[in-house]
């Protein structure tokens, strides 16, 4: 167990911060205060993980641009052990293993009075609205903090909080018998087809452009994968359905045109969860394609607090998903800019960063 002596007031370390306004990373040193207010815990940082959240920062675009407040450290995905707490803190206790919910909520406002702090009125997001950590210690609230057993692999628990994302996508409507069609297989797509299998869909199609992430999807179990550049996708969904189409689809891609598409081939009484956040506008023929097959449609943002993480623990426990095969790749977090990379290029699943020790000169 680690603890900090009481007069060490401030950490000098590695961070990966976004300080200019154009693509990249800087791999930077930076000192961090260890004063906490009431309710905060410091952690340090034992793995993270990269989120496509994270690429839009590294790319700095639109979104980026019109968010950000620079300079900030960066990343919301990780693991690590408390080494510090503030005075008022009941929750937690210096030495506990700890993954994050990464949406900081206000506890106050409506949604979250009724147990619905997922859309909470006043949210901040760990590494886009305060520091993250993609650095050795980062400071959030104890409230963030979910605890995990000491026995779980190590290498499972940064990405506790995508899984949560695909977790929450997947299990709103039930699959256990039904035709699943995962859409996009990114990382988070990819664990959408894990849980899918793992809570019983009787079949899963995957549909994938990427050549990789299509493999990877058939290996971690999809019973069909489809690229829609190659074939066409509505066919094949009623023809792998017998003519009616997808019980319940997992919207992950974004895409305009496959959003339009899944609309199409949803069954009557379908839903339709969605993930994936489009840039452009989505046209649909309202009456035929949603009222008059009685669908139901939603949103999904973060993971319900907590009752999502707890879901995500119990497929852990029950050793049902294939994460050793989803998490593709291991970098140090020196490197974050050639895993930025490998992550734009779509040759990836989920990639996890190591936070190092040694403080560069």
């Amino acid at each position: 167990m680690t603890k900090l002596s009481d007069d060490e007031d401030t950490i000098t370390m590695m961070a990966v911060v976004k300080d200019q306004p154009h693509k990249g990373f800087s791999y930077v040193k930076k000192q961090i205060s260890t004063a906490l207010l009431p309710h905060e815990v410091l952690v340090k940082v034992a793995m993270t993980s990269f989120c496509g959240t994270d690429y839009h920062i590294y790319s700095y675009d639109a979104w980026a641009q019109k968010r950000l407040k620079l300079p900030l450290t960066v990343g919301h995905e990780f693991s690590g052990e408390i080494v510090k707490v503030g005075d008022k803190v009941t929750r937690v206790k210096i030495g506990d293993l700890v993954s994050a919910e990464t949406h900081i909520i206000c506890h106050e406002c409506e949604f979250c009075l009724r147990g619905e702090g997922h859309i909470c009125e006043n949210t901040k997001v760990i590494g886009v609205d305060t520091d993250g950590c993609f650095a050795r210690y980062v400071k959030i609230p104890e409230h963030n903090c979910f605890i995990n057993s000491p026995t779980m692999n190590p290498l499972h628990l940064s990405v506790q909080e995508p899984l949560g994302n695909a977790v929450h996508t997947i299990a709103h409507f039930d699959v256990n018998n039904k035709d699943v069609v995962i859409l996009g297989c990114g990382p988070i797509g990819l664990m959408g087809v894990d849980v899918a299998k793992a809570l019983g869909a009787k079949k899963v199609i995957a549909i994938e452009v990427k050549p990789y992430r299509a493999q990877l999807a058939q290996a971690i179990g999809a019973d069909v994968v489809i690229n829609p550049l190659q074939e066409d996708v509505i066919a094949r969904v009623f023809a792998e359905t017998n003519g009616r189409g997808a019980d319940v689809i997992g919207e992950f891609s974004g895409n305009k045109v496959a959003i339009e598409q899944a609309f199409k081939y949803l069954k009557a009484g379908g839903g339709m969860s969605m993930l994936g956040i489009p840039s452009q506008k989505i046209e649909l023929d309202f009456a035929t394609e949603v009222v008059f097959k009685g669908i139901s449609i939603y949103g999904v943002t973060g993971r319900r607090i907590y009752d999502t993480w707890y879901q995500v623990r119990d497929l852990l426990e029950k050793n049902l998903l294939h994460l050793d095969k989803i998490i593709t790749h291991i970098f140090p977090l020196r490197e974050i800019n050639q895993a930025a990379e490998i992550m734009g290029s779509g040759n990836s699943g989920k990639i996890v960063l190591i936070p190092e020790d040694s403080i560069d000169e």
